[in-house]
C-alpha cells in the first residue's frame, strides 16, 4: 500500500531548478493528501511568480504517475511566508569558489530593471569606471547570457577567456576592471546564444562560482530586463547586498520598473538608489534642459521603492560613441558622481 513516506521519497527527485535542491527538503511540499489514487499536494513557491514553477510540476506530476496506483495527480501553488522563505535563501547562500582562497569580494550589488532598452550596460560601465577612479578594485558579471554588452563597451575581444580546472580568470581592463561575460568565451562577438532558461540560470551561477575573482571592493551585476529566469537567479543565488533600478521618463518604463522594484522589495534585498537615465537633453547652445520623453518621475519611484538616492542622467551622445568604439573608460561620469560620492566610501 502507498504512503506519505512513498509520496515523499518520489517527490525527492523533483528539483528546483533554481536553487539546486530538491522540493521535499526546501519543504515546498504542503498538505500532501491521497484518496482512492489521487495524489494532491501544494507547492509552496519562493515567490508565486516563479517562471520555473510550471517545470517544476510537471516533473512532479511526472514521477508521481509513475508510481503503480496513482491515477491522478492534482497541485496547487502558493507563496512561502517571508520568514520561510528567507531561511531557504539564507541556508542557501552561496560562498566564493572554495577553490580559491584567494577571492574576497566585499560587496555585490546588482543594477536592474524590470524594463528593456533603459541602458542597464551602460549605467553599469559608468558605475564600474566611476568607482575605479575612486581607487576601488571593481567587478562586473554580466548577467546577460543572450545579449551581454559590457565586453562590447569595455573593448573586450571576443574568445578572450578560458576555463580551466581552477576556474575563469576573468578578463580586464586597462583601469583593472575585472569582467565574466559570455561574449569572452564565444569565437565571434556576434555569436548567438539560444540556450532556454536553465542553460542561462547554470551559466550565471557558475560564473559566480567558478570565476577566480581574487579581492574585489565591489562586484557589479549586469542583470537582463525582466523578472523571470536570470533576473530571479541573481536575487536568490547570489549573496546581493543591494540593487541600483535604472528608468527612463516615460510612464510605461516607471510601470514596468515597478514590477522589479516589488519583487525585490518582497525577497528583503535593498534598493540603494534609483537611475533615471536619458532624462533630459542639455542642449549644445545654451545648456538648458529638454526633456524629450516626458517630465522625470524619479522621485515617484524612489518613493515607492524606499530608495534613499536618486540620480538623473542626460542624454550623452557622447556616451553611445565611446560604447561603439570600446571606450566605456573614457566616459564622463561626472553626472553620477554624487551617487558615488554617497556609496563609495561605504565600499572601501
Amino acid at each position: 500500500m502507498m504512503t506519505e513516506k512513498d509520496i515523499l521519497t518520489a517527490l525527492s527527485k523533483v528539483m528546483d531548478p533554481e536553487l539546486g535542491r530538491n522540493i521535499v527538503e526546501l519543504t515546498m511540499v504542503r498538505d500532501l493528501k491521497m484518496n482512492a489514487g489521487k495524489v494532491s499536494f501544494t507547492l509552496a513557491l519562493t515567490v508565486l511568480a516563479c517562471p520555473l514553477k510550471e517545470k517544476m510540476a510537471a516533473d512532479a506530476r511526472a514521477v508521481l504517475m509513475a508510481m503503480d496506483g496513482v491515477t491522478d495527480v492534482e497541485i496547487t501553488f502558493a507563496a512561502m511566508t517571508d520568514e520561510e522563505r528567507q531561511k531557504i535563501l539564507g541556508n542557501g547562500q552561496p560562498q566564493l569558489p572554495k577553490l580559491n582562497q584567494f577571492n574576497k569580494v566585499k560587496r555585490v550589488i546588482s543594477i536592474m530593471s524590470g524594463k528593456g532598452g533603459v541602458g542597464k550596460s551602460s549605467v553599469t560601465a559608468t558605475l564600474a569606471v566611476a568607482l575605479a577612479r575612486e581607487g576601488l578594485k571593481v567587478g562586473i558579471l554580466d548577467a546577460d547570457i543572450t545579449g551581454p554588452s559590457i565586453p562590447k563597451v569595455f573593448g573586450l575581444p571576443a574568445g578572450g577567456v578560458r576555463g580551466s580546472e581552477q576556474g575563469f580568470l576573468p578578463a580586464q581592463t586597462p583601469m583593472g576592471i575585472r569582467v565574466m561575460s559570455v561574449n569572452l568565451l564565444v569565437k565571434e562577438d556576434d555569436s548567438p546564444v539560444i540556450w532556454r532558461g536553465p542553460m542561462i540560470t547554470s551559466a550565471i551561477r557558475q560564473f559566480w562560482e567558478e570565476t577566480l575573482w581574487g579581492k574585489l571592493d565591489v562586484l557589479l551585476i549586469d542583470n537582463p530586463p525582466g523578472t523571470s529566469d536570470a533576473a530571479i537567479t541573481v536575487v536568490q543565488s547570489l549573496p546581493l547586498n543591494g540593487v541600483m533600478m535604472v528608468t527612463t521618463p516615460q510612464q510605461l518604463s516607471g510601470l514596468v520598473v515597478r514590477k522589479a522594484v516589488n519583487m525585490i522589495k518582497s525577497l528583503n534585498i535593498p534598493i540603494l538608489g534609483i537611475i533615471e537615465n536619458m532624462s533630459y537633453y542639455p542642449c549644445p547652445d545654451t545648456g538648458n534642459p529638454h526633456y524629450i520623453f516626458g517630465p522625470s518621475h524619479v522621485q515617484e519611484i524612489a518613493q515607492m521603492a524606499g530608495a534613499p538616492l536618486t540620480v538623473q542622467l542626460p542624454i550623452d551622445p557622447q556616451i553611445t560613441a565611446l560604447c561603439d568604439a570600446g571606450q566605456a573608460e573614457q566616459i564622463d561620469t561626472r553626472p553620477i558622481q554624487p551617487l558615488i560620492e554617497i556609496i563609495a566610501p561605504a565600499l572601501k
